[in-house]
């Protein structure tokens, strides 16, 4: 019998249960049939991101960002790029810190743009400040090797 992972829908909030082997091949959500892990990056609201940080079972990379900030819109080519590099093993995700206010507090955001790696209800690691696609990897890859212990 395969394991069971948790992913939650950026969609519509539903948190899904599947086969972890189901994790690379594209699956959808069982309510609304929005694609949870198809190499895109999503756009989250506050609770959906709490919800996500708080249940995925999948690394989940979250861009803290605002559509005036001239290096959070340079940084989103080389963010899509690390979401295409990372999926099917890392999800990435953005949140509009303009429109989700309540996301800066409770994270503690002091600048942007701000990365912030949860796994399995964790924070796991921070990065700030606009980078290419490979830091973002590399980041992922150390934070989760040193995750694993």
């Amino acid at each position: 019998m395969s394991a069971k992972i948790k992913l939650t829908c950026p969609e519509c909030g539903q948190v899904n249960q599947l086969p972890a082997d189901k994790a690379q091949a594209a699956p959808k959500c069982g309510v609304c049939g929005h694609a949870l892990n198809d190499g895109k990056v999503a756009a989250l609201d506050f609770k959906t991101l709490e919800k996500a940080a708080r249940n995925d079972d999948l690394p989940l990379l979250v861009d803290f960002w605002a559509p005036w900030c001239g290096p959070c819109r340079a940084m989103a080519p080389e963010f899509e790029k690390a979401a295409r590099s990372l999926t099917p093993r890392v999800r990435l995700a953005k949140i509009d810190t303009q429109a989700n206010p309540d996301a800066t507090v409770r994270f503690n955001i002091r600048g942007i743009p701000a990365f912030i790696l949860f796994h399995k209800g964790r924070e796991i690691g921070r990065l700030a400040g606009a980078r290419p696609a490979a830091d973002l990897e590399r980041f992922v890859a150390e934070r989760m090797a040193l995750a694993k212990g």
